[in-house]
């Protein structure tokens, strides 16, 4: 006769994880049926790096010359807004991007928004937001840079969007071109290690500061 155990036997309710997406390094994946909207979700690189790079410089000479900030003091804040976009870098590629997929509408969140890059790691096209959802942004940061630090916000505007513009040059160079043989082979060394091996750390881009204070740096089994 079958012994029957007095502890409940363990149920599985949550769906199976799903595989990783394998790279393609050829082709782009069709987003949209839409054909307008599917077109607006390419960009050349120059396009957003262009605007975020002007609102910088644009930020910085109207806080010079309308007298909100000295000198001394723009390049403080601009130091202080640099720094703030790396964490704030580091946190939308990790929380956001990488959005647990445990709902149909989250799986096509996190695909439209970061997975279609994964699958399409060498898509030139889709290194960057389209240019209308880059003035948005843009245009966005302003207002709540003004709303929420007044004088200050000049300042810390040019450091934040330069810093916007340098990632987007850095992450379209690391996927466009082979690593140089230099000091700056760590960067693609480092993001070869997200896409390619450990998807679950190295979130940083333009910076892999983060990734060292907060303990998300790849381990070296999986280099």
């Amino acid at each position: 006769m079958q012994s029957v155990s007095p502890e409940e036997p363990t149920v599985l309710t949550s769906e199976p994880a799903a595989a990783p997406l394998r790279p393609k390094h050829k082709g782009s994946a069709q987003l949209f049926q839409n054909p307008v909207l599917e077109r607006l979700s390419h960009t050349h690189i120059a396009l957003p790096v262009g605007i975020f790079a002007a609102t910088g410089v644009l930020s910085m000479y109207y806080g010079l010359t309308h007298g909100f900030m000295s000198a001394l003091s723009a390049l403080g804040l601009f130091l202080l807004g640099l720094l703030a976009f790396t964490f704030v870098e580091y946190l939308v590629h990790r929380y956001v991007y990488h959005i647990p997929a445990s709902t149909p509408g989250r799986a096509k969140f996190q695909y439209t928004m970061h997975g279609v890059h994964h699958e399409y790691p060498k898509d030139k096209t889709r290194l960057a937001m389209p240019p209308i959802i880059t003035v948005f942004v843009a245009s966005l940061l302003f207002f709540v840079f003004r709303f929420t630090f007044g004088s200050y916000a000049f300042g810390l505007l040019a450091g934040f969007t330069f810093g916007y513009a340098m990632y987007l040059f850095v992450h379209y160079a690391i996927h466009a071109y082979s690593p140089p043989k230099n000091f700056l082979k760590v960067w693609w060394t480092h993001h070869s290690q997200h896409h390619y091996r450990q998807d679950e750390v190295a979130f940083g881009v333009s910076s892999t500061l983060w990734d060292h204070i907060i303990g998300t740096m790849p381990n070296k089994k999986g280099a």
